[in-house]
C-alpha cells in the first residue's frame, strides 16, 4: 500500500510554546519522529503539517520540504486531528499523488522506535479503519467516584478483584496511529468502528510531553 506518514506539529502550544522543536539529547524532538519515518519510506512521503515558521526552518534545516504551511483554522486549540490529516490527504490528492494508508507519528512521543512501527504496519489489512498503539492500563482497578453521599465508590472494580484478576483494559499511548485513507475520507475518525490494538510495553513508549 501507497503509504504517507504525517507528523502534526504546531506552533501554539500554551503548556510548553514551541514543544515540537524543544531540545532533547541534544536534538529538536521533531527530528525523532523524522528518523523514524526516514526508515521507513523516502522524504517526498513524509508530511510535516504545521502553522509555524519556526518549525518549518526546523525541519527545513534538517533537510526536509515542508510542503505546505497548515491554515490557522486548523492549528487551534479546537482543531482537531481529524481535520488535519483530511487537510494532508487532500493536500496530495489535489497534486495528484493518492495514498492508501497514513502512518501518524506524533513529535510527543520520542522513545517509538523504528521496529514498533513496522510491527504495528503488520497487524494492518484493508478491512480495518486503524491500528493503534496502546499500553495495557490498571486504572480500571482503582477509578473511583464520589456517591450521592459523598463518599468513594469503584466505578468499574465492584468486586475488589485484584489487578491480576481484572479484565484487561487499554490506553492509547499516542506512540502510532496506522489509518485507512478511505475509511477516515468516508467516516472520520470518530466513526471507526474496526480499530485494533499494538500492544507497547509499559515504560517504554511514555509520551514526554502534553
Amino acid at each position: 500500500m501507497k503509504t504517507l506518514y504525517v507528523i502534526p506539529a504546531r506552533g501554539g502550544s500554551k503548556g510548553i510554546p514551541h514543544k515540537n522543536i524543544k531540545p532533547l539529547n541534544g536534538k529538536p524532538l521533531i527530528y525523532y519522529s523524522i528518523d523514524v519515518a526516514r526508515q521507513l519510506t523516502s522524504d517526498e512521503n513524509i508530511c510535516v503539517s504545521t502553522d509555524d515558521d519556526a518549525i518549518i526552518k526546523v525541519v527545513e534545516d534538517y533537510g526536509l520540504n515542508v510542503p505546505f504551511k497548515r491554515p490557522k483554522h486548523l492549528a487551534t486549540d479546537t482543531a482537531t486531528t481529524n481535520d488535519v490529516l483530511l487537510h494532508a490527504v487532500n493536500f496530495y490528492e489535489n497534486k495528484g499523488v493518492n495514498y492508501d494508508l497514513l502512518v501518524l507519528l506524533q513529535p510527543t512521543s520520542p522513545l517509538r522506535q523504528v521496529t514498533q512501527v513496522k510491527e504495528a504496519l503488520s497487524l494492518f489489512d484493508d478491512s480495518l479503519d486503524m491500528v493503534v498503539s496502546v499500553k495495557q492500563s490498571c486504572s480500571a482497578t482503582v477509578i473511583c467516584s464520589e456517591n450521592a453521599d459523598g463518599f468513594l465508590e469503584f466505578c468499574f472494580n465492584k468486586q475488589g478483584l485484584r489487578r491480576q484478576n481484572f479484565k484487561s483494559y487499554y490506553e492509547y499511548n499516542g506512540a502510532i496511529y496506522i489509518v485507512n485513507i478511505d475509511r477516515l475520507k468516508k467516516t472520520g475518525i470518530g466513526g471507526f468502528t474496526k480499530k485494533t490494538k499494538y500492544v507497547i510495553k509499559l515504560g517504554l513508549n511514555k509520551k514526554i510531553f502534553y
